[in-house]
């Protein structure tokens, strides 16, 4: 089971999951919740604490991945687990991917607060 939350910050929402992500109820959990953020210009999927994704978790990722650049979203992985790197590397699929560190994630944060700070 996955547990996944979502977190809105003005133009950015970040999507957190913890678990696993094998089964049909995870997989379209997880895509009901970033198709949510829809309004967001960037969706940050945080994937470091993924245990375990399947080859539905992974279709899914490459779906919402096709879903948000169609969207004029930038989707972008931080900081995936092992498991996640592994899966989307033997799927070939880890290219289309925009993958941060935790840092580069803080600087992506850091603009969006400065952003509203200033518009205040």
């Amino acid at each position: 089971m996955v547990a996944i939350r979502a977190e809105n910050l003005g133009d950015m929402a970040v999507v957190e999951c913890k678990g696993r992500i094998i089964k049909s109820d995870s997989v379209f959990k997880l895509r009901d919740f970033v198709q949510a953020q829809a309004p967001a210009r960037i969706i940050a999927l945080d994937l470091s604490e993924v245990k375990a994704i399947g080859g539905g978790g992974l279709g899914m990722l490459a779906f919402l991945e096709r879903w948000a650049r169609q969207s004029n979203i930038r989707l972008k992985l931080v900081r995936p687990s092992k498991p996640v790197v592994e899966g989307l590397a033997q799927n070939r699929s880890i290219q289309n991917f925009e993958i941060e560190s935790f840092h580069e994630m803080i600087d992506v944060l850091a603009r969006c607060d400065s952003q509203y700070s200033a518009a205040a």
